[in-house]
């Protein structure tokens, strides 16, 4: 398994299934009255794109209506609700013009992905521009520098800043920014330090937080902080621990949670960034050591932890509570896989799709933090590991 590799996580929305309620009236007149009961049932189809030629799913369901008519001699009034079972399906979307892994995929303000570097043989220097009205791809502006295994994070004014990476075994401290408006790349402060495989997190202040991943010489504990008003980059607060494939995510308070990777074996340890001070902070441990597993934080502010690998492949899932900085385990997956992606819809369900686990998985399902209970929810049309999934400003993944 390769050491240098990361998951994007994303948290936004889309909404699964919907449910009406329609009411029937009968109204009588004199001895003889005219019953007429007419049940609509609608549901909104939503569809997933997943960028890295990820197809899009389209959940629909059936309208169906009925007219019944019947004699009485009373006059009532009843409330009936029926709910829809929504079956979803993967349908397929464009396709990019370059195949690639181990790239990132940007949300736009304007709605459209940006894809951004990657892997196909040999390090890619190429981005391209999904535009969900069409389905389709464009090529766009490449970079001045093959990358892969870098960040990407949309920065003030819509420009999207890419970090690090790898070019063909050489590891990278430079960065850029890319102008949507102007489809033009300009470079922007390097780094302290070279990194690959690294997380990076927006922080609420606007500035962006890079930390740990693999300079090419050993892994990283170290973290460097980007301000998108100077340009600048600035050393802060090394990590506890050096790690690479692990996960990231920032907290509802602002704080940023790292969890598990790999350092001399897979880690279970965790730790917390504190923005208001620059220093990191261990908190309680994973009950499973993971690498390449996903961090989503949920409405309610707890953290879900799912799959991910430690010599075995995953199915575990765990939920950390920053009130107590204390993990307990729940609902575990029905497949076991690592290099995944998760996604927070707007019901404040997780999305889990593909990942590897001795082969490429196409099986997505679906976590409900009030239930703790996972569901498969069907294939996607191509298995797939190292992938991106972006839910779009539509609510559609």
């Amino acid at each position: 398994m390769r050491k240098s590799t990361t998951t994007s996580k994303s948290t936004t929305t889309a909404p699964i299934a919907t449910s009406t309620t329609t009411t029937s009236t009968t109204t009588s007149s004199g001895t003889t009255s005219v019953s007429i009961t007419t049940s609509r049932t609608t549901s909104t189809a939503s569809s997933v794109t997943t960028t890295s030629a990820a197809p899009t799913s389209t959940t629909s369901s059936v309208i169906t209506e009925s007219t019944t008519t019947s004699k009485t001699a009373t006059t009532s009034t009843s409330t009936s609700t029926s709910a829809i079972t929504v079956i979803p399906q993967w349908t397929m979307t464009g396709n990019m013009n370059v195949a690639r892994k181990f790239h990132t995929a940007s949300i736009l303000t304007n709605g459209k992905v940006l894809v951004i570097g990657g892997y196909n043989g040999n390090s890619l220097n190429n981005t391209e521009l999904y535009d969900p009205s069409t389905g389709i791809w464009k090529t766009t502006a490449s970079m001045s520098t093959e990358r892969q295994e870098h960040t990407a994070s949309v920065v003030t004014n819509e420009n999207v800043l890419v970090a690090g990476g790898i070019k063909d075994g050489l590891f990278l401290n430079t960065a850029a920014l890319y102008n949507p408006s102007a489809d033009s790349w300009t470079v922007t402060g390097s780094m302290h330090g070279l990194r690959g495989a690294h997380t990076a997190t927006i922080l609420r202040n606007g500035k962006v937080l890079i930390n740990g991943g693999d300079s090419g010489d050993g892994f990283l504990n170290t973290a460097e902080l980007y301000d998108p008003s100077t340009e600048i980059w600035m050393p802060v607060g090394d990590m506890n621990y050096k790690r690479v494939d692990h996960a990231t995510s920032l907290l509802t308070d602002g704080k940023v949670l790292v969890a598990g990777g790999l350092y001399r074996g897979p880690l279970n340890s965790a730790e917390l960034y504190d923005p208001s001070i620059g220093i990191w902070t261990t908190t309680g441990s994973m009950s499973d050591a993971r690498q390449c597993s996903t961090l989503s934080t949920l409405i309610n502010g707890k953290v879900l932890v799912a799959g991910g690998f430690n010599g075995s492949y995953l199915t575990s899932a765990e939920l950390y509570d920053p009130s107590t900085g204390n993990w307990t385990t729940t609902g575990s997956m029905n497949f076991a896989r690592r290099c995944h992606t998760a996604s927070l819809l707007a019901n404040g369900k997780v999305l889990v799709t593909g990942g590897y686990n001795g082969v490429y998985i196409s099986n997505t399902e679906l976590y409900d933090p009030s239930t703790e209970i996972w569901t498969s929810i069907g294939n996607m049309n191509i298995a797939r590991e190292h992938h991106t999934a972006s839910i779009l400003t539509n609510g559609i993944l």
